[in-house]
C-alpha cells in the first residue's frame, strides 16, 4: 500500500508547482475515499439480502419435498389398495393397463359416434332420393368433405385406423353409385321420350327444363371428382386419360349396345380384315351427333364449368371431346378383343394399326381433340394398342419383315442396277432404278410411323428399319465398287480367271456406266437424306432427342444406349451442353456421310479410269516425231491422225457421261480430264520435240479439236480453262517469225528511264516492225506494236523481269518465265 501511494504522488507531484494544486489533490481524494465506501456498505447489504433469500429459497425446496414424498406415499398406499398389489411397479402396470383400456373405450366411442354419422348422412341421402334430388346432394358431399378431411389425419397417425377409413371410403362409393343410378334413371327417362338415340338437331321446348335439371344434377355429382384430378392429388402423367362425363356414359350406352350388336360375333360387319369398319362407324357417330351435342350440351358445361378449374379441360368443356372421350373407353375394349383374335397374324396387325393410326389422326386434324390440354397432344388409340397392350415390338417386327422383303425385291429385279434417265433431270445424276424404289419404301416407310406420339417408337423405326436397310443398300453398292475394282486389276483378272467377254464388261463406256450406277445411287439418297434432315417431322424428333440425350437420365431403355444411338444417327447427339446452341446436326449424319465417302471414292475410280484410257489413247500421238520437219502445206489442214483414237474415246465417253452424270459432277471430272491432257501433252509432246512453225500450228489445230470436243459435253469454255497452261504453251511455241500479234508496247519515252544497257539489248527488238507511232501532241500512253518469234525470245531470255512483262503483253498469264523458256527452246528456228 505505501508502495503504491507514493507512487500516486510521485505521478501528482513532479515539480514545485504541482505544491499549488495540494488541496484539490486532497479533495479528490477525499471524495474518492467517501464514494469507495459507499459503494462497500451496498455491497454488503446486497449480500445481505441474497443470503437471507438463498436460506429461504433452501427451507421453502425441504419443505415441499417432504409434502412431495408424504403425497407420493399416500399415493402409493392407495394404489396399493386399488390395485390389491404387494409392490409400487406392479401396481403402476395394472393402473397403465387400466388407462390403456379406457382410452381405448374413448377411441371407439368416437369410432360409434363417426359412424353413426356416417349412416346418418348415407340414410337422409338415400330417404331424400326421388323426392329432392338437390336435397339428397347436400349429405352426399358432407360425406365427402368428411373423408377428404379423415385422409390427412390418417396419415398424420401414420395409418391409425385404415379400416374406419376403408369402411367410410366404401359406404361413400356406395352411395354415390346409388345416387349416380337414381339420376341416371332420370336421365334414361328423359332420353327414352326425346327418343335418343334418333339423330336430332336440338331439345324438344318441353323437355328443354327437364335435360337442363337431369344433366345439370349428373354434373354436379361428378364435379368435386373431377376438381380433385384437376388439383393434381392424382397423378397426371402423358398417359393419363380424363374420365367420361356421367350424363354422356348414359347416352353412349345405347350406343354401345348397338356397336356391339354390329362388332361382335359373326356379323358380316365383323371382319378381321376390315377393322376400318368400326372405327370408320364410330366417326360416323362423332360427326352424326357433334351438332346436336353443341347446341343441347355446350351450354350446360360453359354454366357448370366455368368458374371452376375445369374450363381449361377440353375433355369437360367442349362437348365433342366429351362425347368423344366417352366413346374411347368402347374402342379399347374392342381393341383388346380384335388383337386377342389377330395375335399372330402379322398382316392384320399391321392393317389394323394402320387403320388405328389414320383414326387418331382424324380425330386430332378434324376434330383438334385433345382430352387433358390443348397444349399436351392426344397420344391416341395407336398408343393404348402398341405400348399398354404391348404389340408395339410384334408390329414392328412384322413392318421390319415387310420393308426387308420389299427391299430384297427391289434389288433383285431384273432391271434394278440400270440407270433411270426418265426420272430426274437432264442436268441431274442419274439413279439406278433401284436406288429410285429403296428411296421411295423408305418414304413409304416414314409414312407408317410419322403419326406414332411415342418418341421412343418412331426412334427405333428409324434405326431398326429405316437406317438398316440405308445401311444394307449402302453395302451393296459398296460391295458393287470393291468387285468392280478387284475384277479390274491386273492381280483380279488374274485370280478371277475372266473371259474376254467379262472383261468386255468391265472395259470402255460398259465399265464407266458400272461405277456410274454406284456413284449416281450414293449421290442421290445422300441428298434423299440431306432434304430428310430438314423436314418439320426429322427435326422435331431431332430436338427431342438432342434434350433427351443431354439429360442421360431421360434415355430409356427402349432408346438404347447414348453411343449406339451416335453410331446410328449422329455424333453430334448429346452435344452442345450448358445452352451451347452451336453443335448441328441431323438424324441421318453418319448414314449421309457413308454415302458421302462412297460418292467421292466411286467418282475418284471414274476420273481414274477415265484419265488412264485416254492416256493410253494418247500414246500414239505422244510418239509423233515430224513436229520439226512438218512442211506448211500440210501443217493445220486437218487434225493429225494419231489424235483420233483419243477423240473418238473422248466423245464416247463423254456422250455417255453427260447423260448418266449431272452437269456439276461432269464439269469436275472434265476439269481432271483436262489437266490430265494437258499434263501428258505438255510432257510428251511440247517439251519433248522440237517444233517448226508448221509442227506448231498443227499442234495447235490438234489441241483446239480436243477443247471443242470437251466443251461440247462439259460445257463452253470448260476445257479451255482447264488446259490453260498447255494452251498458252501452244500459243507461244507457234508464235510467227515476224511480228503478227497487236499488241499496246511502251512508248520509247517509258523506256527511257531504262540504262544504256538495256537500250542496246532490248529496244532495238522492241522497235522492230511496221508500227506507227501513237503518241498525239500531249503524248500517248504508248504505241501498237507487232512482236515476233525473235523479239519475244531475246525478252523472255535477258531476265525475269522483261520475260513477266512480255508474257503479260501476250496475254500469257498462267505460264511461268521457267516454262516460257522450255517451250520457246524447242523451236527450231531458235534452236538454230
Amino acid at each position: 500500500m505505501d508502495v503504491r501511494v507514493q507512487d500516486y504522488l510521485d505521478d501528482k507531484l513532479q515539480s514545485t508547482a504541482d505544491l499549488e494544486s495540494l488541496d484539490t489533490l486532497l479533495e479528490a481524494v477525499r471524495n474518492s475515499q467517501q464514494l469507495l465506501k459507499q459503494q462497500l456498505e451496498d455491497a454488503k447489504r446486497e449480500h445481505d439480502n441474497t443470503a437471507r433469500e438463498t436460506e429461504q429459497h433452501a427451507q421453502s425446496v425441504q419443505t415441499k419435498a417432504r409434502a412431495f414424498q408424504k403425497e407420493q406415499h399416500d399415493i402409493d398406499r392407495r394404489l396399493l389398495i386399488v390395485t390389491q398389489s404387494e409392490t409400487s411397479d406392479e401396481a403402476v402396470q395394472k393402473f397403465e393397463a387400466s388407462m390403456e383400456r379406457l382410452r381405448r373405450l374413448d377411441v371407439a366411442a368416437g369410432y360409434v359416434e363417426l359412424l353413426k354419422e356416417v349412416d346418418m348422412l348415407r340414410g337422409e341421402c338415400t330417404a331424400q332420393l326421388g323426392k329432392s334430388d338437390e336435397a339428397a346432394l347436400e349429405p352426399y358431399r358432407r360425406l365427402q368433405r368428411l373423408v377428404t378431411a379423415l385422409q390427412p389425419l390418417q396419415e398424420a397417425a401414420e395409418g391409425a385406423a385404415p379400416h374406419l377409413l376403408d369402411h367410410i371410403v366404401r359406404q361413400v362409393g356406395s352411395l354415390r353409385e346409388t345416387i349416380r343410378k337414381s339420376f341416371a334413371a332420370d336421365l334414361e327417362k328423359t332420353l327414352k321420350k326425346m327418343g335418343w338415340p334418333k339423330a336430332l338437331e336440338t331439345i324438344p321446348l318441353a323437355l328443354q327444363q327437364e335435360w337442363s335439371a337431369v344433366m345439370g344434377r349428373l354434373l354436379d355429382l361428378q364435379r368435386p371428382e373431377l376438381e380433385k384430378l384437376e388439383q393434381g392429388t392424382v397423378d397426371r402423367t402423358s398417359n393419363f386419360e380424363p374420365p367420361a362425363l356421367l350424363p354422356l356414359e348414359v347416352m353412349v350406352q345405347p350406343l354401345e349396345q348397338r356397336f356391339t350388336y354390329h362388332f361382335s360375333g359373326k356379323k358380316p360387319t365383323n371382319r378381321l380384315d376390315k377393322p376400318e369398319y368400326f372405327l370408320q362407324h364410330v366417326v360416323d357417330l362423332i360427326s352424326g351427333y357433334s351438332d346436336f351435342l353443341h347446341e343441347a350440351l355446350q351450354p350446360l358445361l360453359v354454366h357448370h364449368f366455368r368458374s371452376t378449374d375445369l374450363a381449361f379441360t377440353p375433355a369437360y368443356m367442349d362437348a365433342t371431346s366429351a362425347f368423344i372421350t366417352a366413346l374411347l373407353p368402347m374402342l379399347r375394349r374392342k381393341l383388346t378383343s380384335f388383337t386377342q383374335q389377330v395375335d399372330g397374324q402379322s398382316q392384320l396387325l399391321s392393317h389394323l394399326v394402320h387403320e388405328v393410326m389414320s383414326f387418331d389422326t382424324t380425330l386430332q386434324d378434324t376434330y383438334a381433340y385433345a382430352s387433358v390440354s390443348p397444349t399436351m397432344p392426344w397420344r391416341g388409340l395407336a398408343y393404348f394398342l402398341l405400348d399398354t397392350c404391348g404389340y408395339f415390338q410384334k408390329w414392328l417386327t412384322v413392318e421390319r419383315d415387310f420393308a426387308l422383303s420389299r427391299y430384297h425385291a427391289i434389288v433383285e429385279a431384273p432391271e434394278a442396277g440400270e440407270l433411270d434417265y426418265d426420272s430426274v433431270g437432264a442436268d441431274t445424276t442419274k439413279p439406278t432404278n433401284m436406288a429410285i424404289n429403296v428411296n421411295d419404301l423408305l418414304e413409304t416407310i416414314t409414312d407408317r410411323y410419322r403419326t406414332l406420339s411415342s418418341f421412343s417408337g418412331k426412334l427405333r423405326f428409324l434405326i431398326d428399319v429405316q437406317i438398316a436397310i440405308f445401311d444394307m443398300f449402302h453395302q451393296r453398292l459398296h460391295a458393287s465398287l470393291e468387285a468392280y475394282l478387284a475384277m479390274t486389276s491386273s492381280v483380279g483378272r488374274t485370280m478371277h480367271g475372266l473371259s474376254r467377254e467379262d472383261q468386255a464388261e468391265l472395259q470402255g463406256v460398259k465399265g464407266l456406266d458400272r461405277l456410274c450406277r454406284v456413284f449416281g445411287s450414293a449421290e442421290y439418297l445422300e441428298r434423299a437424306m440431306r432434304d430428310w434432315s430438314d423436314d418439320v417431322f426429322f427435326v422435331e424428333m431431332w430436338d427431342e432427342l438432342q434434350d433427351r440425350a443431354r439429360n442421360r437420365e431421360s434415355i430409356s431403355s427402349k432408346l438404347g444406349g447414348l453411343q449406339e444411338i451416335q453410331s446410328k444417327t449422329s455424333a453430334a447427339v448429346g452435344g452442345g451442353d450448358d445452352g451451347d446452341e452451336r453443335v448441328q446436326g441431323a438424324l441421318f449424319d453418319e448414314t449421309a456421310t457413308a454415302y458421302h465417302r462412297l460418292r467421292v471414292r466411286s467418282e475418284a475410280q471414274i476420273v481414274e479410269t477415265l484419265i488412264y484410257n485416254i492416256r493410253e489413247a494418247l500414246r500414239p500421238y505422244g510418239r509423233i516425231a515430224t513436229w520439226a520437219s512438218l512442211s506448211s502445206s500440210a501443217a493445220g489442214g486437218s487434225i493429225s491422225a494419231e489424235l483420233d483414237p483419243t477423240l473418238r474415246l473422248v466423245a464416247e465417253y463423254f456422250a455417255f457421261l453427260s447423260r448418266a452424270v449431272g452437269k456439276v459432277p461432269l464439269r469436275r471430272m472434265g476439269r481432271h480430264v483436262c489437266h490430265a491432257i494437258q499434263g501428258y501433252v505438255w510432257d510428251n509432246v511440247l517439251v519433248r520435240h522440237s517444233f517448226s512453225t508448221a509442227g506448231a500450228t498443227q499442234l495447235a489445230t490438234d489441241v483446239r479439236a480436243l477443247c471443242a470436243d470437251l466443251d461440247r459435253y462439259i460445257g463452253p469454255g470448260q476445257a479451255q480453262g482447264g488446259m490453260r497452261r498447255l494452251l498458252e504453251g501452244v500459243t507461244l511455241v507457234g508464235l510467227p517469225v515476224r511480228g503478227e500479234m497487236q499488241r499496246v508496247l511502251p512508248s520509247r519515252a517509258g523506256m527511257e528511264g531504262k540504262g544504256e544497257d538495256d537500250d542496246d539489248d532490248g529496244t532495238a527488238a522492241w522497235d522492230e516492225g511496221d508500227g506507227d507511232d501513237g503518241m498525239g501532241e500531249e503524248g500517248g500512253a504508248g504505241e501498237t506494236r507487232k512482236l515476233g518469234l525473235f523479239e519475244v525470245e531475246r525478252l523472255i531470255f535477258m531476265d525475269n523481269e522483261s520475260a513477266r512483262h512480255v508474257l503479260e503483253q501476250l496475254g500469257l498469264d498462267v505460264l511461268s518465265e521457267g516454262d516460257a523458256r522450255a517451250v520457246l527452246e524447242r523451236r527450231v528456228e531458235l534452236g538454230s
